[in-house]
């Protein structure tokens, strides 16, 4: 393929998935399979990769970009993103229609969902989007364009290429994420999210757009702010126009030329609050017109055309029966309030959980209490306070062994969470078997979560170690295995048993102890025995190794479980020595930032030659960095090494120097 051609087909493809991409995110009307999709972004990607020329701004595959620098920059709003004022009783959305209609006899009000998010303005020049920011205090937001470019629902490319257009729109994380997200919170021993706005406010200032990516936000567009086009003249006229463009608009927004008529809208919408799929916390009444709204104007603080009704939460109180403590797959053990069940916001609830002691200890929750309860979100049931301690209750501890395998259950230095030590706990195992088999781990090709879970279901393996001694036979008596996928598995697993130490030592899920981790105690011990016997005086004195992190390995390797299963993992044949060889030290002490695209190294193989020479990587450039090592389309951390002076080299310069 030419690069003309490719020119062709590259902006062939991003018209189609955009487009797709618009029906399945913002229509909600998909018109093609997953696979379908995928297909045609992995050819996209394939071309874009062989003509890093042809990439831009709206294509799908830049919807996740590199690292965040520093903090985000600051971007002042030509138009402010103003707050509005609430309003808590029917009385008081009253006296607002009264105070315009003094103006306006005629007036007419849109009323829609106020969503409760993170609120954003988005930036697009000639129908491309180029910025986004937040909101910050009205005036002053924040730079956060590659974190938006995550969101699906928010289009690279508008239907129509106007020069300009600014609107505002509402990111919120939808009700199922949150609770996907809470649970994984509490499965790895984090403080988790108090509801949804928090949730998505925390996941849009992340320095990693992937991990804003994970966290599955949306948004809803709900203003223009500034536009090269005219002939606007109302609010839901505007929300007509933004939707034409492909914009995910505000779910809902009516007309209504009385306030009676916006009072029972009020009502409506308060009714169906449980059942819709993202979290509000009121109702928004704005004048309609917008010639109205220039007249009415605004107070140094809000706009007087506008005001927010803000429902209260629906709280109910009941009895603590029971407080049940569980184990999640990273071992933490969560604690459970069992409760007298209650209809709260459309549903029965008997259950909420407790996340962990210093939560218990701050509301002090006791069986028998009486508590009051709500659901965060809208979903999620959470303690709010106790009522009234019954007679002769105590407070409730965590226990101190695993109730799955009698372990001790240890709370580290600086966690919330308590923790079964025992990495062979039933609980555990099937997490630390995904773990283990990973990419980034032991890499055994197509042993997967799916293939996992059905072999810790039939019994063929109730720790790490039975994986070696799984045979062809018993891939066969699983559902969907034949012969030759059998074959390969056991092929898969013969072939990880001679892995760097460095990846058996990640693999073997040591609390604190990541990849990187697992080479630098690789490469400084050489082998597993020695890392088993390092004193933590020993450990310490490594550069980059931590207190935390060398009293977790120490902890680690002091268990019999641990010492056992290393001695399973050495029958079967694993290799325990370092195999990376170091040529010599002219790196040593010297620190590389990579960026962009080098036109014959991966990353990992640069990195790795510059690990090979002592030397180290890091992800940012700062006045430490010693070389910026940069290809093809180098970018922010480019930039920043040229204005702190840092020594920038091109792949042929750091060819010389390994010479």
């Amino acid at each position: 393929m030419t690069e003309l051609e490719a020119a062709v087909r590259a902006k062939e493809l991003r018209d189609i998935l955009n487009y797709h991409s618009r029906k399945y995110y913002v229509e909600d009307s998909p018109e093609i399979e997953d696979d379908e999709y995928d297909r045609l972004q992995r050819e996209l990607v394939l071309i874009e990769t062989q003509f890093p020329a042809l990439i831009t701004p709206d294509s799908p595959t830049q919807r996740v970009g590199g690292s965040v620098e520093g903090m985000f920059e600051p971007v002042t709003h030509t138009v402010p993103l103003e707050s509005l004022q609430d309003a808590f009783s029917i009385d008081e959305i009253r006296a607002f229609d009264s105070r315009v209609r003094e103006i306006f006899p005629d007036v007419e009000y849109s009323v829609e969902p106020k969503i409760d998010g993170l609120s954003v303005a988005l930036e697009y020049e000639n129908g491309v989007f180029v910025r986004g920011s937040t909101r910050g205090d009205g005036n002053v937001g924040e730079d956060v364009t590659a974190n938006l470019r995550t969101i699906n629902s928010i289009p690279l490319r508008l239907k129509e290429d106007i020069p300009f257009i600014e609107v505002r729109g509402e990111v919120y994380m939808p009700r199922t994420a949150f609770a996907k997200l809470v649970e994984k919170q509490d499965e790895n021993g984090e403080k988790p999210f108090k509801n949804p706005r928090n949730a998505a406010a925390g996941s849009l200032r992340q320095k990693n757009p992937a991990v804003t990516a994970s966290r599955g936000l949306d948004i809803f567009v709900f203003n223009v702010q500034r536009s090269s086009e005219e002939g606007l003249t109302g609010h839901k006229q505007s929300i007509e126009y933004l939707r034409s463009l492909g914009f995910k608009t505000i779910p809902f927004c009516n007309k209504f030329n009385n306030i009676d008529d916006v009072i029972a809208e009020l009502h409506r919408i308060g009714e169906i609050r449980p059942s819709l799929s993202y979290d509000t916390d009121g109702a928004v009444i704005k004048t309609d017109s917008f010639a109205y709204r220039a007249e009415i104007g605004s107070t140094a603080k809000f706009p007087r055309w506008a005001v927010a009704f803000k429902y209260p939460p629906e709280e109910k109180e009941t009895t603590v029966t029971d407080i049940e403590v569980t184990v999640g797959r990273t071992g933490v053990l969560t604690p459970t309030a069992v409760f007298e069940p209650v209809l709260v916001s459309g549903s029965t609830v008997a259950r909420a959980t407790l996340h962990n002691q210093d939560y218990i200890d701050e509301k002090d929750i006791r069986i028998g209490d009486r508590i009051i309860i709500r659901k965060a979100g809208e979903i999620i049931p959470e303690v709010v306070k106790v009522v009234s301690h019954a007679d002769g209750s105590e407070p409730f501890r965590l226990p101190e062994v695993c109730p799955s395998c009698g372990a001790p259950a240890v709370r580290e230095q600086d966690e919330a969470a308590v923790r079964c030590v025992n990495p062979e706990c039933p609980a555990q195992l099937l997490r630390n078997l995904i773990h283990y088999c990973s990419r980034d781990a032991m890499d055994i090709e197509g042993l997967g979560d799916a293939v996992l879970e059905k072999l810790t279901d039939s019994g063929l393996i109730s720790k790490i170690s039975d994986i070696y001694k799984l045979t062809k036979e018993d891939f066969m008596t699983l559902e969907g295995f034949k012969d030759k996928s059998s074959e390969n598995l056991v092929n898969a697993i013969e072939n990880s048993k001679a892995n760097d130490l460095s990846k058996l030592v990640f693999a073997l899920g040591i609390r604190h102890i990541g990849q990187k981790a697992g080479k630098i105690l690789a490469d400084h011990f050489g082998t597993l025995d020695a890392i088993m016997s390092a004193s933590l005086e020993e450990l310490t004195a490594i550069e980059n190794v931590g207190g935390i992190m060398a009293q977790s390995v120490v902890n680690f390797f002091s268990l019999e479980q641990t010492k056992s299963e290393i001695e399973e993992l050495r029958a079967a044949g694993i290799n325990m020595n370092s195999l990376r060889e170091k040529a010599d030290d002219r790196f040593a002490g010297k620190t590389f930032v990579l960026t962009g695209t080098l036109p014959t190294y991966s990353r990992n193989e640069a990195s790795e030659i510059i690990e090979k020479f002592g030397g180290k990587t890091s992800s940012s450039v700062s006045k430490k960095t010693d070389y910026v090592l940069a290809g093809e389309e180098a970018g922010s951390k480019l930039t920043k090494a040229q204005s702190l002076g840092i020594k920038i080299i091109n792949e042929d310069e750091f060819n010389e120097m390994i010479k």
